[in-house]
This record gives C-alpha cells, structure tokens and sequence, in this order.
C-alpha cells in the first residue's frame, strides 16, 4: 500500500533517509538537521513537499518524496520526485514502478522530473521503464 507520511512514520522514515543518503545512490550525506526538516514538512501542512511511505501490514518498505513546482519550460505544474527508496528486503517487486503510476495518477496534467545517478543502475531501469527520459542539459545549483 502507499500512503500518505504520518506522524507515526518518523523515525523509521529518517532511518531509511539515513541510509539512502549514505548510498552511492545520492550525491550528498544530508544531515540529521535536513532529514527532520524534510519529514516535517511531509507530515506538517507545507505546500511545497509531499511525503509517502509503502507499506505491507505493519512494515515500512521504503518512503518517496515529492516536491511541487511549476515549469515554465512546459508550461505545467512540475512535480519533482525527490527521493525513492525500497529496503533491500523488499527491492525487485515492483514498488518503485507502482509508486511511480501512483504518483502519475495523482497529478495527471503535470511533468515529471527526477534526478538520478548514472551508477544507480537499477533505478535507471525502472525509470525508463516508466517512460522517463534523460534531459540533453545539465542542472547547476548555489
């Protein structure tokens, strides 16, 4: 099941954070003040970041996050898919990919965008097999 974040999902959600960013599969550690800050908002009433867990009986399997925007390139609402991640445990059943129709479904008129790391095979299979394509530009940042 994929739900919304709560409350209740905190601590095992910045769990899950804390190995994702310590993972090759993410450019930067983070930090514990950005992993509070992050889930807070998830659960709390920003307008910015929504937050998901994927969920089978009592067990967390992984979380996703994601942040809305507008892109004036394609003249639509962006949602930017932050992070997804699935416990090893739980990696090959098809969480990401059901995830990612899930969120489609939720913002039908929207683009999509992520970022991934070229090294982070597996995820690469699953968004193309979703249909997402790379961008013939690079992202810079300050």
């Amino acid at each position: 099941m994929i739900r919304a974040m709560k409350e209740a999902d905190k601590d095992c959600v910045i769990e899950m954070m804390r190995g994702f960013y310590a993972s090759p599969a993410v450019w930067s550690n983070g930090s514990e003040e950005i992993f509070q800050t992050d889930v807070e908002n998830c659960i709390g009433d920003c307008p910015f970041i929504e937050g998901y867990v994927f969920e089978d009986g009592n067990d967390l399997q992984g979380y996703a996050m994601v942040a809305k925007s507008f892109s004036t390139e394609f003249g639509k609402p962006c949602i930017w898919i932050e992070d997804v991640f699935v416990k090893s445990e739980y990696r090959d059943l098809g969480i990401g990919s059901r995830f990612l129709r899930y969120i489609e479904e939720q913002y039908p008129n929207a683009v999509f965008r992520l970022e991934v790391e070229a090294e982070n095979e597996m995820a690469v299979h699953v968004y193309k097999k979703a249909g997402y394509e790379f961008l013939p530009y690079m992202e810079m940042k300050k």
